[in-house]
């Protein structure tokens, strides 16, 4: 039996009334506390607990590779989780060959998604002091590219691929470190530039900001407006993202771009939950997370950016490839709160 329905068995022994969950206690596991994922979920864990609903207790700084397969497994009740993910774990692929497809496939089946959005924008940066000339510096360049394994990492490479053809190992020698070590290493010059998810402004790249000024530099228009970028922005879990480049990562940060345009490979993604969790618990929680919604976009100044909650196919990335829908007590709660799903995203 997976913990969330011995949980809910438990609730029904003791007679508990399903719209009071405060006896539930429920795990999650999410990136970085100053990241977008982990920011939510950390929210989530806040609003559940305000609303009465659950006792969330959040691990941070994980490699979301292994949070999604756990929730998959029942090991895990929620995870955040860009959907390259899901989909790489449906076709047994990357960081999950070692599953098999079919293995792959049969985990994927058990995820749900409570609410999305995005976390981030992947992009090229340097410290200014390093005077690294932008793209056309990759090559032989050591680049920090993320984790060791997982989304951000292939998200990463494929960005600078595109952008300059070469190959991590080959091209440039990328170096992986985890999450938890993300600004030590942007700090420490280990690297001579990071190809990392970015916000608008940036947590991580504020606080490496401390330390000296930083260089963002824009995918060149060229590059982004490509037959291949085109096609790799249609790709489960990504989408274009442009906007003005003035003041977008905050203090002490610089934009180099040919118009006074940012344009990046975004990574969309949400909170997920296994298929088996308990109807009224995914509809409490994502009911939570709506009527909470101003202690999510109030944890930081990116937070209002992030798409938090989009419905939108566009912007959810949900649909097409994308394994995973929503679980059916967040189609509940968001229906509820009128908002309209598309039926390609319902199970």
């Amino acid at each position: 039996m997976s913990k969330t329905k011995a949980l809910t068995a438990t609730i029904a022994a003791l007679g508990i009334t399903t719209g009071a969950f405060a006896q539930v206690n429920l795990t999650a596991e999410t990136a970085s506390p100053v990241s977008v994922p982990g920011q939510t979920v950390l929210s989530l864990a806040e609003v559940a607990k305000s609303a009465d609903t659950a006792n969330i207790q959040v691990t941070t700084g994980q490699t979301l590779t292994n949070s999604v397969q756990n929730v998959a497994e029942g090991k895990t009740d929620i995870a955040a989780a860009p959907f390259l993910l899901t989909f790489l774990l449906s076709n047994g692929a990357g960081p999950y060959a070692s599953l098999g497809k079919e293995n792959g496939a049969n985990l994927a089946s058990d995820l749900a998604v409570l609410y999305t959005y995005r976390f981030g924008t992947y992009g090229l940066s340097a410290y200014s002091s390093r005077n690294f000339g932008g793209w056309d510096a990759v090559d032989g360049a050591t680049i920090y590219n993320g984790p060791p394994r997982g989304a951000a990492l292939n998200r990463a490479r494929a960005l600078v691929k595109l952008v300059t053809g070469l190959d991590d190992g080959e091209g440039y020698s990328g170096i992986q470190v985890n999450w938890g070590q993300a600004v030590k290493t942007i700090t420490d010059g280990t690297a001579d530039a990071h190809v990392l998810p970015m916000n608008f402004p940036d947590g991580r790249l504020g606080q490496a900001a401390a330390s000296g000024e930083i260089t963002i530099f824009s995918m060149p228009s060229d590059a982004y407006n490509s037959e291949a970028s085109q096609k790799y922005r249609k790709a489960p879990g990504s989408v274009g993202v442009v906007a003005p480049s003035e003041g977008l990562f905050g203090p002490n940060t610089v934009v180099v771009s040919e118009d006074d345009m940012f344009r990046g490979i975004g990574e969309v993604g949400g909170e997920i939950v296994n298929v088996s969790m308990d109807e009224e618990i995914a509809y409490s929680l994502t009911k939570a997370f709506i009527d909470g919604m101003e202690v999510f976009t109030g944890k930081g100044p990116m937070m209002p950016t992030v798409w938090l909650g989009e419905t939108d196919v566009v912007l959810t990335g949900m649909c097409g490839a994308i394994p995973v829908k929503y679980h059916p007590g967040a189609v509940r709660a968001w229906e509820e709160a009128g908002h309209l799903l598309p039926d390609c995203a319902k199970p």
